[in-house]
């Protein structure tokens, strides 16, 4: 029986004098097979820890020590040790050429920053320097490593898209990756550099939340006086695979949408490191143009970068405060005269002057406390109890008006018992407030007090817990009114009408309407002016909130005939003891000219 063996032979290709993995590169045979791998401290440009010769794979130096240097100015921080150990593990596997799954390890850096954004929610400047530095690092390690030539992820905290172009000849054309409100765009040329390493990496990484905290550091930028600015986009780290970033020569382009959309003056900025361990600054960044909804921003860098929105600071304008001060304190002023007249006053006194009085109480308090403490924020508790009492005072002055509606409606619609009873009124005008302002404050109590105001949070939507409240009441009150109106109307179109009785409802019905419109009007305006700090929004609140006490007094004192006479009475009682002072003096030198002359007449009679 004859056996047949089949012998197969390895040949290594390796040998071959025409094989040429090129330079930096270590060809390695295997069975049946072969493959390039770069040597120990290059990276291959095919993102890949292998490949074949022929198709223009390079093997290009890994800048490992420069890396390193970076990283280890971070390395003694316990809050950022586990984006420590990302960079190093990451350097590390380049070093050796290791490539890791690069999305795996994109996800796993994206957990890691939300969880020290997270904990760190008011960042200042030199966290805020780590963070932008962290993630340039990050992201220029994880480029080389992905497969896909684009990936994007999202988190709660940030969210990010990378490109990466391979190829033998480098990109050309332009490049643009965006976020959620931004986009970064340029020519390829510059994401590449002087050195063509084989492979080119862009990328574009927004953060959520960060807003707020870094809007005060702006010390280095040329202000108007009594200006101060407010970041109204995303804030951006963008990175290229180009090491030589410093001063491009051709600018980069972004594109920021504005988180509020508002027609004011925008500024480009970048984060600059040097600056105070870290400050916006708009060295080599222009504004090309800007709209109401967003700025195209132009710089000759790379970095961190974000929009400011350039504010008027009405704190500090004199003009305004001068209205404030007069104004109000001219209100504060008619509002004491009308609670002194409806409470002194007896022939006045009724279920709708109580329901006045205490309106202007509500008003009077809270008028008084947003005179001396709207602008009261360097103490966060005591700004926050000014803030709870200003939502409790407002709200029950929009109670009393509502309970003024009541009332007319039920002269009108009832006959018989139209009074209410007090322990009803004092329910609705002071306890829905209190109920309103604990509910809230037990939800929210951070709500209470803004960075520039002591008054309701605006970014949480925790103004509605005042809104709220106020467009129900007003709703209410303006149904009330209509059906008033309505009744009136029958009632004037009757047979036998009582129009005296009707006549002064509807007056009563015609300056409660205009009150109210008074105070609603004023607090549409109140809304723009805490939301977008407007100076003409604060001048008309002002103005308006300064004719809310003098439109009370002229309205429901000076033009009523029975008031007008008690004041009048009130007046010759301050002038009457002078008057009586001079008619004692002037009887008692009657009776004594009187007298004298009839002695002088007794004593001629006697003669």
């Amino acid at each position: 029986m004859r056996r047949t063996y089949l012998l197969t032979l390895d040949i290594n290709e390796c040998g071959d004098e025409n094989m040429d993995c090129g330079s930096n590169a270590t060809c390695v045979n295997t069975k049946g097979d072969y493959h390039c791998t770069c040597e120990s401290g290059f990276i291959s440009s095919s993102g890949n820890k292998t490949f074949l010769a022929g198709l223009g794979v390079k093997c290009v130096e890994f800048n490992y020590e420069t890396f390193k240097k970076k990283i280890a100015a971070f390395e003694d921080n316990p809050e950022l040790a586990e984006l420590v150990f990302l960079m190093n593990s990451s350097c590390e596997a380049l070093k050796q050429n290791k490539f890791q799954d690069g999305g795996k390890l994109l996800e796993k850096f994206l957990s890691a920053l939300d969880g020290l954004l997270h904990n760190n929610d008011q960042l200042d400047n030199k966290k805020a320097s780590w963070v932008f530095n962290i993630v340039e690092i990050m992201l220029k390690l994880i480029g080389p490593m992905l497969s896909r030539n684009q990936t994007k992820r999202s988190t709660t905290r940030s969210d990010v898209e990378l490109l990466v172009e391979r190829d033998r000849i480098p990109p050309g054309g332009h490049f643009m990756v965006s976020t959620n409100g931004t986009r970064f765009t340029s020519h390829w040329k510059t994401a590449t550099g002087k050195e063509d390493m084989g492979f080119t990496t862009v990328a574009l990484l927004s953060y959520t939340g960060l807003e707020e905290s870094l809007s005060r550091y702006f010390n280095h930028l040329e202000t108007q006086e009594k200006q101060t600015f407010k970041i109204n986009s995303e804030i951006v780290t963008a990175t290229v695979s180009n090491e030589d970033t410093a001063n491009l020569e051709k600018p980069v382009n972004f594109t920021f949408s504005h988180l509020k959309k508002e027609n004011m003056n925008h500024i480009c900025v970048f984060w600059d490191h040097d600056l105070d361990g870290g400050t916006w600054s708009t060295r080599n960044c222009s504004t090309v143009r800007s709209t109401a909804d967003e700025t195209l921003c132009s710089c000759s860098h790379l970095s961190s970068f974000a929009v400011l929105m350039a504010l008027y600071d009405i704190g500090d304008v004199y003009e305004l405060r001068l209205i404030s001060w007069v104004g109000l304190s001219l209100s504060l002023v008619c509002l004491l005269i009308c609670i002194i007249t409806f409470y002194a006053v007896r022939s006045i006194q009724s279920t709708r002057n109580t329901i006045h009085m205490h309106l202007c109480i509500s008003l009077f308090i809270a008028y008084f406390v947003f005179l001396v403490g709207i602008t009261r924020t360097e103490n966060k508790v005591g700004c926050s109890v000014v803030a709870g009492v200003l939502h409790y005072f407002f709200l029950a002055s929009f109670c009393w008006m509502c309970l003024e509606g009541v009332q007319l409606f039920r002269m009108v619609v009832l006959v018989f018992n139209t009074t209410l009873r007090h322990v009803y009124m004092f329910a609705a005008g002071y306890g829905v407030p209190a109920l309103i302002v604990a509910i809230s404050a037990s939800v929210n109590a951070s709500g209470y007090g803004t960075p520039n105001y002591c008054w309701l949070n605006f970014d949480d939507g925790f103004i509605w817990s005042f809104y709220g409240p106020v467009c129900i009441i007003i709703v209410v009150n303006v149904f009330f009114f209509l059906i008033t109106i309505w009744k009136l109307a029958e009632k004037f179109s009757s047979l036998n009408p009582d129009l005296d009785n009707l006549r002064k409802i509807k007056a009563f019905t015609v300056t409660a309407i205009a009150q109210l419109c008074v105070l609603g009007i004023m607090w549409v305006f109140g809304c723009f002016q805490f939301d977008s700090n407007s100076l003409a929004m604060s001048y008309i609140f002002t103005i308006l909130g300064s004719l809310q006490g003098v439109l009370m007094f002229i309205m429901h004192c000076w033009l009523a005939k029975q008031v007008r006479d008690e004041y009048a009475k009130f007046l010759s009682c301050i002038c009457a003891p002078q008057k009586r002072k001079y008619s004692e003096f002037s009887s008692n030198q009657t009776s004594k000219s009187q007298a004298s002359k009839s002695v002088q007449h007794t004593g001629e009679s006697q003669i």
